[in-house]
């Protein structure tokens, strides 16, 4: 009877995982048994390796899971055995709790774990360490699992101390031999430390993690804001547009009936200088009629006679030789309104410029020629992208290249016709672009300037723009461009610069008269410390119709 007992007692059904008493017992290939439900949450959470979780057995395939019918009757009868527990007695151990090693049975959560004893007791049978002198003297600690990792394997004694120097743990030999003249530390000392480290770590996280949460709060909140200054400026655009197309039309209607007016005034006045001429021409013709008739007579005396009698006084007309047409009305309307056009073009242009589109039809692949690029310049493989190094590179000289300033050309020139590429400067401070002769100076200092062959815009400091118009003209977009588009009108002499993302032109050059083959000009300007290290990136263009 004693031999069933000890056969049925609890701990030979004890699920290894949960520490309890089986439900649905099943059985693996390597012969461990363990409840149904654990082995698969086990296996389902190390999904990478199937293994037994006792003697680490590895299986290739996940074994098929089918309850034990001899071991579950009498896991059954146990459970139900030990199912009710004197009051008083002290939780089961299981849940994450270390069991007593002495306990019989149902095993209770162990209290201390001893360092000397490499055991776990609870507190009915930790009471010999508290009661024997030569126990206390023992190494009790909060009860721990795995005892044998807490021991040196060298010297098969408590690894109690901590090398701050090789950061690692230590026994009292270890210390005496190889660590003699390092920083040494108890385990619990080490770990105060550790611990007061991480609690700063952790106020530093948070509080690293709360500026980035108000940082995602403004950037919603600007979001925001954006949408609804994007709604106002649509509202206001439409309403100023309206109110100026308006205004330009009852302005026309106006224009129309005052030259209407002024044509019908200069007509009459017209009118009347033909009837006044023509009254002229009238009295001009009788006295001229008058001088005929008088000149056939041949008898001098009646000749003279008629003469000092008949003839009439001349004709009352007056000089008409300052008399003209004044048609400088006319003549102002036309410059006012070309001068009108003008300036409306260039503002509603570097508002947002409605031509820009047609202008990207006249897109060209362009790649940057490594031969002409600086020696501190790293240009792509692929010639899209351009930045500068930390240092100069020991390259062949070239008499296209360019030995002292930042700058690179691209391989392909154009000497007619119209193109337009574009350049992404996102994340620069300093950078150089535009079209430049090919007969350029390369060597040593250049001043860019159309004068030298270069039409160029520049960014310094992060928000300085610049036209190198020679004298410079300093120039104010309204948002910081992240891509600009460089567009060439070879035969009209035509090099403007636009911010794609807003579609507003920059700067342009016109009037310019080309003579020779024109090539894309590009610089990125020095590293300046890794605050202009992002490269100038030659992408393709994408014309939204």
């Amino acid at each position: 009877m004693a031999a069933a007992n000890s056969l049925m007692a609890e701990e030979n059904f004890l699920c290894s995982i949960c520490l309890d008493v089986y439900t649905k017992p099943v059985s693996i290939p390597c012969g461990h048994n363990f409840c149904l439900d654990c082995i698969t949450d086990y296996w389902d959470s190390n999904n990478t390796v199937i293994q037994c979780p006792l003697c680490k057995e590895k299986f290739y395939n996940r074994p098929m899971l089918r309850v034990n019918t001899f071991i579950a009757p009498m896991a059954a009868k146990v459970k139900k055995l030990y199912v009710e527990k004197p009051c008083g007695m002290a939780e089961k151990a299981g849940n994450g709790n270390v069991p007593c090693d002495i306990c019989q049975g149902a095993k209770l959560a162990a209290l201390k774990s001893c360092l000397v004893c490499f055991m776990s007791y609870c507190e009915t049978h930790l009471e010999p360490h508290q009661r024997i002198a030569a126990l206390k003297k023992h190494k009790l600690i909060n009860p721990v699992a795995n005892l044998e990792s807490r021991v040196c394997k060298k010297h098969d004694e408590f690894l109690e101390l901590f090398c701050r120097v090789d950061q690692m743990f230590l026994c009292m030999s270890c210390k005496d031999s190889d660590h003699r003249a390092h920083k040494i530390v108890s385990v619990e000392e080490e770990a105060q430390l550790r611990k007061t480290q991480l609690e700063i770590e952790k106020k530093d996280m948070d509080q690293m993690s709360q500026a980035r949460q108000q940082k995602i709060d403004e950037f919603q909140h600007s979001v925001e804001a954006s949408r609804n200054n994007a709604a106002k400026a649509l509202s206001n655009s439409t309403h100023v547009m309206t109110a100026v197309v308006d205004y330009i039309k009852k302005s026309q209607a106006e224009l129309t009936q005052a030259i209407q007016t002024k044509q019908e005034q200069t007509e009459k006045e017209i009118e009347g200088y033909v009837k006044e001429l023509e009254g002229e021409i009238m009295q001009i013709k009788q006295k001229s009629l008058q001088l005929d008739q008088v000149s056939l007579n041949d008898d001098a005396f009646e000749f003279l006679e008629n003469v000092l009698s008949h003839i009439s006084p001349p004709p009352q007309v007056k000089d008409w030789s300052d008399v003209t047409l004044n048609n400088r009305h006319q003549l102002s309307v036309q410059g006012s309104l070309t001068k009108l056009q003008a300036t409306v073009t260039r503002e509603i242009r570097m508002l947002c410029d409605p031509d820009l589109k047609e202008m990207q039809q006249h897109a060209v692949d362009v790649t940057l020629d490594p031969d002409t690029a600086n020696p501190s310049l790293i240009v792509s493989a692929d010639g899209k992208q351009v930045t500068h190094a930390d240092r100069k590179r020991n390259l062949p000289y070239k008499p296209e290249r360019f030995d002292n300033v930042l700058n690179v050309l691209a391989k392909e020139g154009f000497s007619s016709g119209k193109f337009y590429y574009e350049v992404q400067v996102k994340g620069k401070t300093q950078w150089d672009l535009g079209v430049a002769n090919q007969s350029i100076n390369r060597k040593g200092d250049i001043r860019l300037s159309p004068k030298n062959g270069y039409w160029t815009v520049w960014l310094r400091k992060g928000n300085e723009f610049t036209a190198n118009a020679g004298p410079a003209i300093d120039l104010h977009p309204r948002d910081r461009p992240q891509k600009v588009g460089v567009f060439v009108d070879y035969k009209e002499g035509q090099v403007s610069f636009y911010d794609v993302d807003t579609r507003a032109c920059i700067f342009s050059f016109t009037g310019c008269h080309f003579t020779e083959k024109l090539f894309p000009f590009f610089s990125p300007c020095v590293n300046d410390g890794g605050k202009n290290s992002a490269p100038l990136i030659i992408t393709p263009v994408t014309c939204n119709n």
